[in-house]
């Protein structure tokens, strides 16, 4: 690569500002890079669509076409690489360079690196830098150092955009539809793309994956070429490099002159040293010697007079004087206002908001006193740096006034942690004693001497026992209230059913709630559950 004839502008930039750039190459090229694909591109689409038509397998020529994306990849990459470097080249060149150039890298592009989502990074390197085996490897790691988040995001966004686009031509065919038959249409559509589709639908979306993939993928390869440019860049100094070859071919014909205009004073200088000056010859002929000029003992008379024409300036013997030394100042002044000569870079970088008041100067000289504005700026300062103080002051008070309230429980808390006691393991209690022979007669005595609670288990225990022999079902022990309403469903009679569940509620109104009935409604109870489970009454 000639960098020296580059035709954009090679700066260090950002990942997504070197994206940028490719997508703007691309577009600026379109022609270039859409004429070659789509002339080589169509032949294959249709041959890969005759064979699986001839085979009814059109499903293996979409993913043969979307296997085959890294040959066509070629094509807008040789076209971005040339036009970078030199003029873009035409479509006659372009597909004759298909035929020789860049088969032997594809071989891992076709198979183990298939799936990279890095291949638009690392693909130049392959295709443009002819290296092959460990230095390859090593190449390709170095220049996908940095970038592999940014190219691994590309992938991704590329995919969505094939994916939109192959939505959008789905669904371009219902705008076409009448709005009163879109309910129809869309289900005879869904119906004849999803069940059993005829080759000529298969054929139309192999299409239209073609167009969409033969739209987006120049743009993936052009953002993956920025990339690859801007790492480049970054660790060989591109800019740098054409900056002071520009720099070099500015001055080249100066130089040529002043080295010839210094070759000529060299061969002149010898001659003018022998001429003689008037204006320091004396009347015999003789060179004088400046009278200031200090005479050491046993130093010669020739000498000093070299050392005085050694030190008269030569500069204007060979350049002469400058006559419009304004235009000299200009000149200086548009070399260096030239862009590539600057040494100054804008950088962006997030930073903390306090920084800039951190590296403040602690030892700033006082404000001026400016009277009552003054004395309020100091009341202000007063109360910002004693504030936390009389905050702690009223906590410590506060805490202090009502200590009564958490000072127990806080001692509690503190206090010396207890040893468990032992576990103490006491006998089971003893089996619920039998049913009276007279139910009815023991909870009339238990609900007379004021034991009402005890009366109503008795009663509920004694009807729990009968609706499980009635029903024939077996409660786990410990059964709930809702398990004995559930297994009183059993119950053959309606009526037993609902005098069952009215003696649940009482007993759980009285167990959970408190509420006991009164001696009307114990006998109302009695009276309809006695006949109704053999008690006597």
């Amino acid at each position: 690569m000639r960098v020296e004839t580059v035709q954009v502008e090679l700066r260090p930039r950002t990942a997504w500002e070197a994206m940028e750039l490719g997508n703007a190459l691309v577009r600026r090229h379109a022609l270039a890079i859409w004429g070659p694909s789509l002339l080589l591109g169509l032949p294959v689409f249709v041959v890969l669509n005759a064979l699986g038509w001839a085979i009814d397998q059109l499903w293996l020529s979409a993913l043969l076409l979307w296997w085959l994306k890294p040959v066509f990849d070629r094509v807008p990459l040789f076209v971005l690489s040339r036009a970078v470097f030199g003029a873009a080249p035409g479509m006659r060149a372009t597909l004759d360079a298909q035929w020789r150039w860049g088969w032997r890298p594809l071989i891992g592009h076709l198979t183990w690196r298939r799936f990279s989502p890095w291949r638009a990074a690392t693909l130049p390197v392959d295709l443009l830098e002819g290296l092959s085996g460990a230095p390859l490897v090593q190449r390709r790691h170095l220049l996908a150092d940095g970038i592999g988040g940014h190219a691994l995001l590309l992938t991704m966004i590329c995919q969505l955009f094939v994916a939109a686009l192959l939505l959008s031509l789905s669904t371009l065919v219902l705008m076409f539809v009448p709005t009163e038959l879109l309910s129809e249409s869309a289900r005879a559509m869904w119906a004849l793309v999803s069940e059993q589709p005829p080759r000529w639908v298969q054929v139309l979306g192999n299409l239209a994956f073609w167009m969409a993939i033969g739209l987006v993928e120049p743009f993936y390869i052009g953002a993956g070429f920025g990339l690859y440019l801007n790492r480049r860049t970054q660790l060989e100094a591109w800019d740098l490099e054409i900056a002071f070859r520009r720099l070099r071919a500015r001055l080249a014909p100066a130089a040529t002159l002043v080295l010839g205009l210094l070759l000529a004073g060299l061969m002149l200088a010898p001659v003018s040293g022998q001429a003689q000056d008037p204006a320091t010859a004396g009347d015999d002929g003789t060179r004088e010697i400046n009278p200031t000029k200090t005479w050491r003992p046993g130093e010669r008379k020739q000498d000093v007079a070299q050392d005085e024409a050694a030190q008269t300036p030569t500069l204007p013997q060979v350049f002469g004087r400058l006559k419009d030394g304004a235009a000299f100042q200009r000149a200086i002044e548009r070399a260096y206002a030239d862009p590539l000569l600057d040494n100054k870079r804008e950088v962006t970088r997030w930073q903390r908001k306090d920084a800039d008041e951190d590296k403040k100067d602690d030892t700033a000289p006082p404000i001026p006193n400016t009277g009552l504005l003054a004395a309020i700026g100091q009341v202000f300062a007063l109360i910002a740096e004693y504030g936390l103080w009389l905050v702690l002051a009223i906590v410590v008070g506060v805490l202090a006034w009502t200590a009564r309230r958490w000072w127990p429980w806080m001692r509690d808390t503190l206090g010396p942690v207890r040893e468990p006691s032992e576990i103490v393991v006491e006998a089971a209690p003893p089996p619920p004693e039998n049913l009276p022979a007279d139910l009815v007669s023991e909870v009339r005595r238990l609900w007379a001497e004021g034991r009402h609670r005890r009366a109503l288990a008795l009663l509920y225990r004694g009807g729990v026992e009968a609706m499980v022999a009635r029903a024939g079902v077996t409660l786990v022990p410990g059964a709930t209230e809702a398990q004995v309403l559930r297994a009183s469903r059993r119950l053959p009679d309606a009526e037993d059913r609902d005098a069952f569940a009215e003696m649940v509620r009482v007993w759980q109104r009285a167990a959970y709630g408190q509420r006991l009935p009164d001696d009307a409604g114990l006998d109302a109870l009695l009276a309809r559950l006695a006949p109704r489970f053999g008690w006597s009454a």
